[in-house]
């Protein structure tokens, strides 16, 4: 299997979730074997560009941040990481001028069809994958995430919220076939009232709306038109994974297994997985069927209906 890029630079304009500000991005193609870097173009007199990759991720509140030495951020990664990922994309450069992606409607939707509308492009080199070798976990109380072999990525997700509009859901799903872009691009983000109202007070969540949000208030969803899905958080909990997996810096073949599980502790289920000796393999894609990897394939047929 190759490698991809884009034909064009996709672009991308909004604001984000956390700090409320303005953001232009600028998703441009990358030569064989880049991976995917981020561009701070705001910044000048320091090194500005930072790797998507798995030991860049410095610890932060409610989502997933990326930094380099010269202390160079960018915040709310996952679901930009989700959509390349989802959508085959291996080479990209992640142009932005401000330190957060733009949330736009709260999934990775318009990210994909930014992608497609720019056009994928096969590029002359083999896709190398993380093989999984010997499961490795991660436990903190009640949340486990975990990580087993298999012959294709497979995310399996359990969630359970006090909230009646939620409560428990679990989902499992073999990413194979464009399964991601159907299946779990358009879930948004979601969060009950009453902690929207903690985090302003915070200061966090300024770029948050009914809007970009699903927001719960006990058994009532405030959100205008509803649920895009009846399980749409927990799906929404899988977005987020293959985002944090997509860290890794290559796809991942493999079972992950999410119990609660956060963007913190699939960071660190990766830092497991890289530091535990026979864990893991670098394998070469060339002689795998295009069904086994995310994306493979992807059209715009695949892209899920939205009101």
């Amino acid at each position: 299997m190759l490698q991809h890029t884009l034909k064009t630079t996709a672009v991308f304009t909004g604001f984000g979730l956390h700090s409320g500000a303005a953001v232009t991005m600028k998703v441009h193609p990358a030569p064989v074997d880049s991976g995917i870097w981020f561009l701070r173009s705001d910044l000048v007199g320091q090194d500005a560009r930072i790797a998507a990759i798995w030991d860049a991720v410095v610890p932060s509140k409610l989502c997933t941040l990326v930094a380099n030495a010269a202390g160079a951020s960018v915040s709310t990664i996952e679901h930009v990481m989700a959509a390349l990922a989802g959508s085959a994309i291996n080479n990209a450069l992640i142009e932005i001028d401000g330190p957060e992606v733009p949330i736009l409607d709260g999934s990775a939707a318009p990210f994909v069809e930014g992608f497609l509308n720019a056009g994928i492009v096969v590029q002359d080199a083999a896709v190398m994958a993380i093989r999984v070798l010997r499961a490795v976990e991660v436990q903190d109380g009640e949340a486990v995430a975990r990580l087993e072999p298999s012959d294709m990525l497979e995310i399996d997700f359990c969630i359970d919220f006090e909230e009646k509009a939620i409560g428990r859901q679990a989902k499992r799903l073999n990413m194979a076939n464009g399964a991601f872009v159907r299946e779990l691009s358009d879930s948004r983000t979601f969060c009950r009232n009453a902690d929207v109202i903690a985090m302003r007070e915070r200061g966090l969540a300024l770029g948050g709306t009914l809007e970009n949000a699903v927001v719960f208030d006990g058994e009532k969803v405030l959100s205008p038109g509803g649920l895009r899905h009846k399980d749409e958080p927990v799906r929404h909990k899988m977005l987020d994974a293959l985002g944090d997996l997509a860290l890794a810096g290559a796809p991942i073949l493999g079972r992950y297994t999410g119990v609660r599980a956060g963007h913190a502790m699939t960071n660190r289920l990766l830092r497991k997985l890289f530091a535990t000796p026979g864990a893991w393999a670098a394998v070469s894609c060339e002689g795998l069927t295009g069904g086994k990897l995310p994306g493979i394939g992807v059209h715009r047929g695949d892209l899920p209906m939205r009101a």
